[in-house]
Parts: structure tokens; sequence; C-alpha cells
């Protein structure tokens, strides 16, 4: 996982709106990969996304910013956002 002088964050991130069935997940892990972070993300039985991205700052903001729209296909409704402490995981894999 790249690190920077910004330091590496954990956050996780739960999605609300017609995010499920529209390419959401594997769109996220993609951008993810782009930017080099580390975590998942997963359908939740209630109709939202939950996901979690750890590694550099401002490119973990960057994905929480994607979110906000999401996919092509999505229309995001509400992000959630909880600050978490990182646990060094590696890789990005959609559950």
């Amino acid at each position: 996982m790249r690190q920077s002088g910004s330091g590496t964050v954990r956050l996780h991130v739960y999605v609300s709106g017609r995010v499920q069935g529209v390419w959401f997940r594997e769109s996220c892990r993609r951008t993810a990969a782009r930017r080099d972070l580390a975590g998942w993300v997963r359908n939740l039985s209630d109709g939202r996304v939950e996901a979690v991205f750890e590694g550099d700052a401002p490119a973990a903001k960057e994905l929480v910013d994607w979110c906000r729209h999401g996919s092509s296909s999505a229309e995001v409704e509400q992000v959630v956002v909880i600050e978490e402490p990182p646990e060094g995981i590696e890789g990005f894999v959609v559950r």
C-alpha cells in the first residue's frame, strides 16, 4: 500500500440509494485499484452498499467522493463515512 505524508486512513462507508445491481461494487473495486487503496465492498440486505477504504488519505477521500455518484447507472441518495483506525489490510475485494 502506498504511503504519503498525509498518512494512512481507514474509511468505513455506507452508500444508500439505487446502488445494487448497477455495477457499483465492481466499479468501486476498479476505482480503488487505480488509487492503490486496500479494502472491500459488499451489498447489504437492506439495499445499501458497505465498503472499507484503507490507504493514502487523499486517495481514500477521492474514492468517497466517487461514491457520492457511483457507477453510471447508480442513483446515490446518501453516503455515510466513519473514520476508523487503519488495520494494515492489503488488496481490494468485492465480497
